[in-house]
């Protein structure tokens, strides 16, 4: 029997190159564990699983109050993501603000049932799983559909646009969990190489440069502020221990950091600085504009089909397909966020896992209480509305450095290359720039309002072609395997890196599987290790 795992292979490159280099020339191998679906390459799995059994044996926890520290920082970081999606969507299908607080609570609420399942029954690692922007531009297409676009009623249409939503992530989903138990997505782990892989992750933070500096710039005197106070704390003073030897300020950068800008943004609103500027400086700026506290209720509890049953079109499902291949999600998570109505899918949080590497803190019980923070403050509305008001150039500030940290976790695997190979030199260099290139040139033709560059009478074949070339990471790997096993395959094994990645297709051999990643309840009678 075949088991999956539920996690995104981005983190588990990631965690590889946050370890010390002592760590990583040698260790045994492990068995793969888990118990639901997800894309994962089989090696990438066994290698994550060996890199974190190593990576949090060095890290321990003095007190209760420095784990729910490290996992409230958790839960503030991912806000970012939960309230921009939202914030742009639900507009577009007609809601109002307090729909979109309600999106944005439903949103929380499942994606702490996600990390749970993740850290409990899937691969147990220390993912967070939050909203993907991958689903955008199929929502769009959903959206502007005629026979919704009809309907006056500008609530009437938000909860049928929604439906239409949730019918196209279950199906999507579901068709997802079908091909993960098929075992398709093993077959194309035989196709990956650190040299086809490097590129890949480079490009899952690079792709994101959007959401960094352009962002931050829409209220420099925050975002700016916000930036060098990062640097400088998690960086120069984070050998400075001033609390019974706790190093502070390496551990909880994001805390302190967005604590202190926060402060400094409510002075600024409350004395007026943005008075008379334009309204997308304030909307930008200002910590009273989103009117997610007035709007929130004080106790929502989310549950499945809260907006009425789902509908169903192969239109809509085939271009939430698309989304669902770029995200490399798990399927149920997926199917949750159908269920539930979140307005979007949903993927492992890229920017929690670069405060991983940043803070050296990989701890399952930390993302699990993380994920009851999600639950908590998506039940109690105006608490979690508090925080959720924080403005968003602030979490594009640490999207700078936390996306950058990503992309450079990319490039650190053509150590193990031969980077004086002009072959190697050719493929990374090609898969890094139309990767980025290609995305770009879609991205100038594409709006929500707007079919984007493919625009054929299909519109789901338009949303489905301009999903796949508007992710960097997905063209890139396009390209990078394609050229990687086309171009001297034979002559080029050693050059590629595959004597070194190739041990990590074995998954027996170390007993400390059992301590670390047997399932709970005993289930690994009905589930044994492959």
């Amino acid at each position: 029997m075949m088991v999956y795992d539920l996690f995104d292979p981005y983190f588990v490159l990631f965690i590889w190159a946050s370890l010390p280099h002592s760590l990583r020339t040698s260790f045994p191998h492990i068995t793969q564990l888990s118990l639901l679906v997800s894309q994962t390459a089989d090696g990438l799995t066994g290698l994550c699983r060996q890199l974190f059994c190593l990576f949090t044996t060095s890290i321990q926890y003095e007190t209760r109050s420095e784990t729910i520290l490290l996992a409230f920082q958790n839960y503030i970081l991912m806000l970012g993501t939960s309230v921009m999606i939202p914030s742009v969507l639900v507009p577009a299908m007609g809601g109002s603000d307090g729909d979109k607080a309600r999106v944005i609570q439903t949103l929380l609420f499942v994606a702490g049932i996600n990390t749970l399942l993740q850290a409990l029954f899937g691969t147990r690692l220390p993912a967070i799983v939050g909203g993907s922007f991958a689903y955008i531009i199929p929502i769009a297409y959903i959206i502007n559909d005629s026979s919704l676009q009809r309907i006056s009623n500008r609530h009437e249409r938000f909860i049928q646009t929604m439906r239409a939503i949730q019918g196209a992530l279950i199906v999507a989903s579901s068709i997802q969990i079908i091909l993960g138990y098929s075992q398709v997505w093993g077959l194309f782990s035989r196709f990956f190489s650190p040299l086809g892989m490097a590129p890949v992750v480079a490009l899952v933070g690079l792709g994101l440069f959007q959401r960094g500096f352009p962002l931050l710039g829409n209220c420099v005197e925050i975002g700016l502020p916000m930036l060098l106070l990062v640097i400088g704390l998690s960086q120069y003073l984070k050998h400075v221990r001033p609390i019974r030897d706790v190093p502070i300020f390496e551990r909880f950068p994001v805390l302190i950091c967005v604590a202190i800008i926060w402060i400094y943004s409510l002075i600024l609103t409350a004395s007026g600085a943005y008075r008379d500027k334009p309204n997308a400086t304030q909307l930008s700026c200002r910590t009273d504009r989103a009117n997610l506290i007035s709007t929130a209720p004080w106790f929502m509890f989310p549950y499945p089909l809260q907006w009425g049953p789902p509908t169903f079109s192969a239109g809509h499902s085939f271009a939430m397909m698309s989304a669902v291949l770029v995200s490399m999600v798990e399927g149920i998570g997926i199917l949750l966020d159908g269920l539930f109505g979140t307005g979007t899918g949903s993927t492992v949080s890229v920017e929690n896992v670069g405060l991983l590497g940043l803070s050296r803190v990989g701890s399952r019980r930390v993302v699990q209480l993380s994920a009851a923070f999600m639950i908590i403050f998506s039940i109690l509305g105006k608490f979690g509305a508090v925080f959720a008001s924080i403005p968003f150039p602030i979490f594009a500030a640490l999207y700078c450095v936390f996306f950058g940290l990503v992309a450079s976790v990319g490039l650190s695997f053509l150590q193990f290359t031969n980077m004086n190979c002009m072959r190697n030199l050719i493929i990374t260099g090609l898969s890094l720039f139309l990767g980025i290139s290609i995305p770009q040139f879609f991205n100038e033709y594409w709006n929500l309002k707007h079919r984007g560059l493919v625009h054929t009478n299909a519109g789901w074949f338009n949303a489905f072609l301009n999903t796949i070339f508007l992710s960097p990471a997905t063209v890139g790997l396009i390209v990078a395997v394609f050229l990687d096993n086309t171009l001297e395959v034979e002559k080029s094994k050693k050059d590629r890196g595959m004597p070194w990645w190739v041990k990590f297709r074995t998954f027996r051999g170390d007993n400390r599987n059992e301590e670390f990643y047997t399932l709970p309840f005993n289930l690994n009678r009905f589930f044994p290790p492959t």
